[in-house]
């Protein structure tokens, strides 16, 4: 096993965690998250809530990103690192099932990573963009 598919450092932990998010694997996500996780999906964002649990952040997210849009990615591109704080600029592709529209959004997103799991989780987008390519 490779040091970073092991390591506790927060980046790599975060960097994991969209690997096995773009790969489908919900197993690997899981395991990245903490029990006591809080993931919230922004306000205005078609599932906004916060979610607790690694089963509750996949049934409630990803599952539901999956039955909806077709080949969802987020695309991590620039780290900025404090400590346990993890700002990752990134960008969502995707096409919407029910209309066929595609999507390249940009994202922020905040993570806390402590213990080398994912204890918070905060995005930050332009929730219009995709709302809008739902209903086109």
């Amino acid at each position: 096993m490779s040091e970073f598919a092991t390591s506790t450092a927060p980046t790599d932990v975060v960097h994991r965690q969209y690997l096995a998010s773009a790969a489908g694997d919900l197993e690997a996500l899981r395991g990245a998250l903490a029990p006591d996780v809080e993931w919230t999906e922004m306000a205005g964002f078609p599932l906004a809530g916060t979610f607790r649990t690694p089963d509750g952040v996949t049934s409630n997210v990803m599952e539901k990103l999956g039955q909806d849009w077709d080949g969802w990615t987020a695309h991590d591109d620039t780290y900025d690192v404090d400590g346990e704080n993890v700002v990752v600029l990134a960008r969502y592709t995707a096409a919407n099932k029910a209309t066929g529209t595609a999507i390249d959004v940009r994202v922020a997103h905040h993570f806390v990573v402590r213990g080398g799991l994912i204890l918070r989780f905060e995005q930050f987008t332009d929730t219009a963009l995709v709302r809008d390519a739902m209903s086109d």
